[in-house]
Parts: structure tokens; sequence; C-alpha cells
């Protein structure tokens, strides 16, 4: 589902965020990014978003080569790909199902679908009853369980979280990893960055380490 081969990634001569990164995640797969501050995890991510092209390398999501994708075809590439971000980047103007529903906005969808969606992902999250309030009146959980809504609410095949337990309290971290336990039975490959060790021993998973750019180490949890 998931292909990098000799992926590497410069910004500006001297400073470079990956280099020679290879590997692959099988549909379903459940795996960690982890390594300390600057170690590459945040750029490995933005390159399977395709916020960013790799300087060097291929990389292969679904079949479809990242380098060739054109900067016009990337919307429809990302209907495919969900982002949880560590600091949730929802719109405070906006209802928690106004939020949801954002991804759906370009597609041609009645408002039927799209109401059916956003409240399905509602439920998924534990959330169906407040899709009217504002992000402010939500706790720092409830605002991350939005932000995974919205990512889900297009069904994407792979979904992409970087430190989405950063900023929340270890009970709520924990219900957040539930919920990525979750959503990977339900078939989405699910990448998660994190430092936090004590989460990645709770939910044993495949820990991909880098170091400095590279893979330090890639270990498959016996569990």
């Amino acid at each position: 589902m998931v292909r990098l081969h000799r992926v590497g990634k410069k910004y500006a001569p001297s400073r470079v965020a990956l280099a020679d990164v290879s590997f692959e995640l099988q549909r379903g797969e459940f795996a960690y990014i982890t390594g300390g501050n600057g170690a590459g995890k945040t750029t490995l991510l933005k390159l399977l978003f395709a916020s960013e092209k790799a300087s060097q390398g291929a990389i292969t999501v679904n079949n479809r080569d990242l380098s060739a994708l054109h900067n016009n075809k990337v919307y429809l590439y990302r209907r495919e790909v969900g982002f949880v971000f560590q600091d949730f980047k929802l719109l405070s103007d906006l209802t928690v199902f106004e939020n949801v529903a954002l991804p759906l906005g370009i597609r041609k969808m009645t408002a039927r679908e799209m109401e059916f969606r956003v409240r399905g992902v509602l439920s998924l999250v534990s959330l169906a009853d407040r899709a009217s309030d504002y992000p402010k009146q939500l706790s720092g959980g409830e605002q991350q369980r939005v932000a995974i809504a919205r990512a889900m609410v297009g069904k994407p095949s792979l979904l992409l979280a970087d430190e989405p337990t950063g900023n929340l309290d270890s009970k709520t971290a924990r219900d957040i990893m539930t919920l990525f336990s979750e959503i990977r039975e339900m078939g989405t490959t699910v990448l998660v960055a994190t430092h936090d060790e004590s989460l990645m021993q709770e939910f044993p998973a495949r820990v991909i380490e880098l170091f400095q750019g590279r893979i330090a180490s890639d270990t498959r949890s016996n569990s």
C-alpha cells in the first residue's frame, strides 16, 4: 500500500532531513515513526501527504507515484489520505459539524450524503451530540477527536498522525490511541509519529525509528 525506496529530502545544500529511507506498509497495518527532535518524523509525513516532494528516491501510495504527481492533482490524491495534527488545526468560527465537513466541500456530494458522512464519523469518535458546538467549547481531547473525524470523513485508505497525543493528558492520549486502533481494524493503514514510549508499549505495533534522517531500526511487535 505504501512503499518508500531510498527516499531523501534536503532543505538547502547543507541540511539533510531524510536520507536513504526505505520501508513498506501493508494495507491495514499500524506502525509508529519515532525518533528525537529533528530525526525527520514530520518531514516523512509531509512527503506522504504530498505537501512536499522528495529530493530523491521513490514514494508510492496505492500504486500512485508521488514524484510524478502534478500540483493540480494533489487534491485528488489527498482524498485517499487523512492527516491528524498535534495542534488540531480546527477553525474556531466553524462548528464541529462544519469543521468535519470541510474536506467534503470540493466533492460533488449531495447535502444528504454529506450529512450522513459527517454524522457517521462523529459517532465513530463519540461526539455525535457535539455537532453544533464550537471548538472553544470542547476539551483538548474532544478537539483532537474532531480532527480525527475530519481526517476520516473522506474514508481515506491511509491515516497519518503527527504527534497526535503531544498536547493531551495521559488518559486522553490512551483514548486517542484506542481510537486509532479501532480505525486500523476498519482496514485503514495508520502511521503515527510519536516519541511517547509509554504509549508505544501500551499499544504495541511496528516501530520504525529514525535517527538524523535515517532508519536506525525497524521492529515489528510480537503481540
